[in-house]
C-alpha cells in the first residue's frame, strides 16, 4: 500500500517544473468557502480556485456523485460512450441553444476544439482561404500552441517559434475596429463576454450585438468563450443569456465540474456535423467521473434558489468594495457581472495588485489579481452572507496595514 511522505511548499521547487509561483500557502483541505492550510489556519475564499468551484469546496452532493462513480466506471475511452456523458450532454443541450456537445478536460481543450471546428468550418463552406480569426487584444483563452496564439497577449505567445498564421487582434468592445477585420476569409470570430484574466472588463452589448451581424454577412462562426463567465458566474446559466446574443460554438470549464477536470464546447447541428470521425478527439473526454460530478453541478446551479440568489451577494461585495474605494482611495472602479468582480487600483497604487494579495493572505483570506492593476473576486456562488461579510473585513485589514506599511517605509 502506498504511503503518504510528509510534504512541504519546499518541495514543488525542488520537484516541480518552475511554471508557476505558487503561495507559500499549501492547502490541505476545504468546505464551503473555507479552507484549511498545513498549518491549520482557516481561510476565506473569494477566488474559488480561479472561479472554478462555484459551489464551495467539498460540496456533499458532488462527493457522492463522485463516489458513487468511482465505484462504478472510471474509463472507457472514446471507443464507447458512457451513461453520464449522455446525461450531461443531453442536460447541457436542453439549457442552452446547442443542438451537440464535445467533451474534453479543460478550457484550453475546448477552445483548441472549437478554433479547430471554426477552420474546419470555413474550409468546408468557403475554401481554403477562409481560415482567418478574429480575436480581442487583451482576451485570454488557454495555453495550448493554437489558444496562445489566439489570445490577445503576445507574452503568452512570445518565444515559442512562429506564430500559427491568420489570428487578428482587434481593440475588446471598438467596433469599428472589428468591423475592419472581419472580412471573407474570417472563419471565426471569439470573445469573452467578460475579459476575465485582463481586468474583469464586460463586453458592450453593441458591440457583441455587431459582432453577430457580421458573422452572419461573412459566414463565419461567433464563438464565445464562456470558460470563465458560465456556469452561472454572472447571475445566468452562460452570459450569452445576459446579452440576449446567441453564439455559434461556445466553450466551458471551470466550474463545470467544480473542480473536477472536464471542458466542453457547445454547438449546433449544422456545425457539428464539419467535425465527423477522426477530425478530432482527447482520450479522456467525457470520462465518466467528469461527466458525472459536472451533471450534478449543473443540477445545482442551473436552478432557480442559485441562481436567483447570485444578485443579492453581488450587491454584498459592491456595497463594501465602493466603500473601501472611498473610504482609503485604493479602488478607482468596482466593476463586473454576477460573483465575477474587478477592483481596480487607483492610480497611486497601480502595479501591486500581487502586493495586495500577499497582504490578504496574510490576513486569511484568497483573492486574485487580473494582471498587475485589479483584484479580482470569484467566489462560491453559494457562499454564506457570513462568508462575505467575514472575508471583507479581513480584506479591509489587509488593505490598512498594507497602506499602513507603504506609509511607514516612505517616511
Amino acid at each position: 500500500m502506498s504511503q503518504k511522505v510528509p510534504v512541504t511548499r519546499a518541495d514543488f521547487d525542488r520537484y516541480l517544473v518552475p511554471s508557476y509561483a505558487p503561495s507559500r500557502i499549501v492547502p490541505v483541505r476545504g468546505r464551503g468557502s473555507r479552507v484549511w492550510d498545513q498549518q491549520g489556519h482557516e481561510l476565506i475564499d473569494f477566488g474559488g480556485g480561479i472561479a472554478v468551484t462555484g459551489l464551495g469546496h467539498a460540496h456533499p452532493a458532488l462527493v457522492a456523485a463522485i463516489t458513487e462513480q468511482a465505484n462504478t466506471l472510471w474509463h472507457a475511452s472514446n471507443l464507447f460512450t458512457n451513461e453520464p456523458a449522455l446525461r450531461l450532454a443531453r442536460k447541457l443541450v436542453e439549457a442552452t441553444f446547442a443542438d451537440k456537445v464535445f467533451f474534453a478536460n479543460s478550457g484550453a481543450e475546448a477552445n483548441e476544439a472549437a478554433f479547430k471546428l471554426g477552420r474546419r468550418y470555413g474550409a468546408n463552406t468557403g475554401g481554403e482561404n477562409k481560415y482567418e480569426i478574429v480575436s480581442a487584444i487583451n482576451s485570454f483563452h488557454g495555453r495550448t500552441l493554437f489558444t496562445v496564439n489566439v489570445t490577445g497577449q503576445a507574452k503568452y505567445s512570445s518565444g515559442f517559434g512562429p506564430r500559427i498564421e491568420g489570428v487578428r487582434h482587434v481593440a475588446f468592445n471598438d467596433i469599428a475596429a472589428l468591423e475592419a477585420a472581419v472580412g471573407p476569409n474570417t472563419c471565426a470570430v471569439v470573445i469573452e463576454p467578460i475579459q476575465g484574466e485582463s481586468g474583469v472588463i464586460p463586453a458592450d452589448p453593441a458591440y457583441l450585438k455587431r459582432a453577430r451581424e457580421l458573422c452572419d454577412a461573412n459566414k463565419a462562426l461567433l464563438i464565445f468563450d464562456e470558460v470563465q463567465t458560465g456556469m452561472g458566474r454572472i447571475g445566468k446559466l452562460f452570459a450569452y443569456e445576459h446579452y440576449g446574443v446567441v453564439p455559434d460554438v461556445l466553450t466551458s470549464a471551470k466550474s463545470l465540474g467544480n473542480g473536477f477536470p472536464i471542458g466542453a464546447m457547445l454547438t449546433t447541428d449544422a456545425i457539428a456535423g464539419h467535425f465527423t470521425p477522426g477530425t478530432h478527439g482527447s482520450t479522456y473526454g467525457g470520462n465518466p467521473l467528469g461527466c458525472a460530478a459536472a451533471e450534478v453541478a449543473l443540477d445545482i446551479i442551473n436552478s432557480p434558489e442559485v441562481l436567483e440568489g447570485i444578485p443579492a451577494r453581488h450587491e454584498r461585495f459592491m456595497q463594501r468594495l465602493e466603500k473601501m474605494a472611498k473610504d482609503y482611495g485604493v479602488f478607482s472602479q468596482v466593476r463586473g457581472m454576477g460573483l465575477l468582480i474587478g477592483a481596480v487600483l487607483s492610480s497611486q497604487w497601480q502595479g501591486q495588485a500581487a502586493d495586495f494579495v500577499r497582504a490578504c493572505e496574510d490576513q486569511d483570506l484568497l483573492i486574485l489579481q487580473a494582471g498587475p492593476n485589479v483584484l479580482r473576486f470569484a467566489p462560491s456562488l453559494i457562499i454564506d452572507f457570513t462568508d462575505i461579510d467575514e472575508g471583507l473585513d479581513r480584506l479591509e485589514r489587509a488593505i490598512k496595514s498594507y497602506i499602513g506599511a507603504r506609509e511607514s517605509a516612505t517616511a
